[in-house]
């Protein structure tokens, strides 16, 4: 849980900054793209390997085994974050207090959808306000189950929310394109974003229809991303020690 909070909270405002950087000067040497597609496939590798580490430890989970059910939800991961991390940076481009704000109500709303589940992953009241805020943070780039029930509504609310604000930037781009933003990247990043976002889709419906562990399972919840479901367990005190 640490690793995956370390990485969201320190390599996501830095894919954010090297893919701004990247496309404000127009050119890059290889090292900066492997360093791009590092950090990318690091965010997304850390939120696959938490899922196997959190089932392992859960005994009433059924596992995540098989190369395929990873690579799938890898790639799920992979390419709604990359979309995500170019639509903010076009959006830098265009005002940066605007990208400010939008990100900023997205924060406030994903710590008010921790609130009102009531999160109870850590054991002080302080550090449980921490995790909610940490869990907002999260939920700027990635839907994140922060409780033991069935996501199939509040992730699909998410991601539609995700394709109308990743469309709305590339209209109003398109529209109204920045004078400081290469002209020779306005179709191929708008082509990465939509093939992108549309892949990241894909992989997120085949992985939930048909590779998920508890595919079986309709009646019980999802997996829990925060506080298991045993009271008793470990994992609840995760955070404190």
């Amino acid at each position: 849980m640490l690793r995956l909070f370390e990485t969201y909270l320190e390599g996501c405002p830095q894919l954010v900054l090297q893919l701004y950087t990247f496309l404000e000067h127009g050119q890059a040497n290889f090292s900066q793209y492997a360093a791009i597609m590092v950090s990318c496939c690091a965010i997304s590798w850390s939120t696959v390997d938490y899922q196997v580490a959190l089932r392992k430890s859960l005994p009433d989970k059924n596992l995540l085994n098989g190369l395929c059910p990873k690579l799938t939800y890898l790639f799920y991961k992979l390419f709604t974050i990359l979309s995500w991390m170019l639509s903010v940076v076009l959006l830098l481009f265009l005002n940066i207090k605007i990208a400010l704000f939008l990100l900023l109500l997205l924060w406030f709303f994903g710590i008010s959808w921790a609130f009102k589940n009531q999160t109870q992953f850590c054991a002080s009241i302080s550090m449980e306000l921490l995790y909610r805020v940490v869990v907002g943070f999260i939920l700027i780039f990635t839907f994140f189950n922060i409780k033991g029930q069935n996501t199939k509504c509040p992730m699909s609310c998410y991601y539609i929310v995700r394709i109308l604000a990743t469309l709305g930037i590339l209209i109003v781009f398109w529209v109204c394109p920045p004078s400081i933003f290469n002209s020779d990247y306005f179709i191929p990043i708008s082509i990465i974003i939509a093939l992108t976002l549309f892949l990241g889709i894909i992989f997120l419906i085949v992985y939930y229809g048909a590779l998920h562990p508890n595919r079986g399972e309709e009646a019980k919840p999802d997996e829990i991303d925060g506080k298991p479901v045993q009271i008793d367990c470990r994992m609840k005190y995760f955070l404190m020690e």
